[in-house]
C-alpha cells in the first residue's frame, strides 16, 4: 500500500519475521523511488515490536533510458514497474 505518494505500507501476518520482507519492502522502495517505508507484522506479540520503518539510501546518479517514457519525459513509478512486470 503507498500512503499520500510518500510511504510504503507492507502487512505481514507471521509469527516471526524473515529477513526477505525488508529486502522485498527495500526494493518496492527503489523501484518506486520513494524515501520510507513501513514493515507491519500483524502477527507479532505486540504492534510496536511488529513495526519496523526501512529507509531507503540509495540514490540514482542518472536517469537511465528505462526511467523514461516514450515521449522523453521522467516516467512515473507506476509505468517503471509496469514496464518490469509486463503489464500495461
Amino acid at each position: 500500500m503507498i500512503v499520500n505518494h510518500k510511504v510504503v505500507v507492507e502487512l505481514k501476518s507471521v509469527t516471526q519475521m524473515h529477513p526477505v520482507y525488508h529486502k522485498q519492502l527495500l526494493t518496492y522502495l527503489k523501484l518506486m523511488r520513494l524515501p520510507v517505508g513501513l514493515l507491519i507484522n500483524v502477527g507479532d506479540v505486540t504492534l510496536k515490536k511488529g513495526l519496523t520503518r526501512v529507509v531507503n539510501t540509495y540514490r540514482t546518479p542518472c536517469l537511465s533510458a528505462s526511467a523514461r517514457n516514450s515521449v522523453g519525459q521522467i516516467a512515473r513509478p507506476h509505468e517503471i514497474v509496469n514496464r518490469i512486470v509486463g503489464t500495461t
